[in-house]
């Protein structure tokens, strides 16, 4: 695991009076007292982290917010998916009042996805809108929650059901912080960086199989070139489409039933990538099954995700449960499922579905891993 010098890469997302920018780099958390600066945020800020993050991090960040003159104050909330819910967010809330925190005041997500998804609703909601700021800590976060203003708290009965569309004022990603990130973090966080190869880009794809040595190794200068590359297209996507009417969609490739996965193993089983990368072997079979791709495709997807050390085999739970845990999807549009399936490797469509049953049941057959 490498350290080296690098250039600070600038991307902008562009969404008129919402556009902002993206900075990615290794070792620029001091760099966002500027990033403050540039964007007029707030002189009165809450950064929202875990305690294992904040304790990584914390001192970094305080830092970049005293050179800017900023007051701060810490919530605390709990690591996992499965707070990422109603409890949490009235801690957020509390906190914030507690704190006499105005519409002048502004939040900082710093941490993985759900510290990203639910800071973002809370700003998204407290006072009818705060401002608030990304600055993501895992792989996963870098190249995807952080990015086009999704945000969310999940149900029981599903994950991401209760959000809001609310952009970031900036997002500040530090590639450094992926060197603390666990094996079956980072691999999480790879899987969603393969599906914009898969979905997108071929070239891209290609690069990741060429650089998968270097990027296991998490070497700096592959890792701000796989992110870079991943947030260029799905800014390209979110610009177009920001809140998912159409193109957006694409983005959920392996989604629908990889929340599944999570849905029914409670969220405390699989990481949200590890769900994803099994959800995209298994829209991939049902892509083979429509003529879409060929086996070819499905062994080349599969073999990068187990070049990561991806699960790739769906857990064995009966179809009805699948069938029903995919219901609650929010690409169901008047009770019809909408699959994101791939065009070979790197281009995809979405595709309704009008009786999942037969065709999850045979994919679930093909993909079964033998005893």
């Amino acid at each position: 695991m490498g350290c080296e010098s690098l250039k600070l890469e600038r991307l902008k997302l562009g969404l008129g009076e919402r556009s902002y920018s993206i900075w990615i780099g290794g070792g620029i958390l001091s760099d966002l007292s500027q990033a403050l600066e540039e964007v007029k945020f707030p002189r009165k800020v809450a950064v929202v982290a875990n305690p294992r993050v904040q304790a990584l991090y914390g001192g970094a960040l305080a830092d970049a917010l005293c050179a800017c003159d900023r007051e701060y104050h810490y919530i605390t909330i709990a690591d996992g998916e499965h707070y990422k819910n109603w409890s949490t967010l009235q801690t957020i809330y509390d906190a914030l009042i507690a704190l006499d925190f105005d519409r002048h005041c502004g939040l900082i997500a710093l941490g993985g996805g759900v510290t990203g998804d639910i800071s973002g609703f809370a700003a998204a909601t407290f006072l009818r809108g705060i401002p608030y700021i990304q600055v993501p800590t895992t792989l996963l976060a870098q190249v995807d929650s952080s990015v086009g203003g999704k945000t969310a708290i999940n149900h029981p009965r599903g994950k991401n059901l209760i959000g809001a569309f609310y952009q970031p004022r900036h997002v500040h990603i530090d590639v450094h912080t992926l060197q603390s990130l666990d094996a079956r973090e980072f691999a999480a966080g790879m899987a969603e960086v393969i599906k914009y190869g898969v979905i997108r880009d071929r070239s891209f794809f290609d690069w990741l199989h060429n650089h998968r040595k270097d990027l296991r190794k998490r070497k700096d200068q592959a890792l701000v070139e796989a992110v870079k590359r991943a947030c260029q297209i799905k800014a390209n996507i979110v610009e177009i489409d920001e809140k998912e009417s159409a193109l957006r969609a694409i983005l959920n490739f392996g989604h629908t039933f990889g929340h599944a996965v999570e849905s029914l193993s409670e969220y405390r089983v699989y990481r949200h990538g590890e769900a994803v990368a099994i959800g995209m072997v298994v829209a991939a079979r049902i892509s083979c099954q429509l003529g879409l791709c060929s086996a070819d495709d499905i062994d080349t997807i599969r073999d990068l995700l187990r070049a990561f050390d991806l699960p790739v085999d769906p857990p064995d739970y009966p179809l009805d449960a699948w069938l029903d845990a995919m219901k609650h999807d929010k690409k169901v549009q008047r009770g019809v499922l909408r699959l994101v399936l791939n065009k070979g490797v790197g281009d995809c469509l979405v595709r309704e579905i009008a009786d999942p049953a037969p065709l999850f049941a045979d994919a679930l057959k093909e993909l079964k891993p033998s005893r």
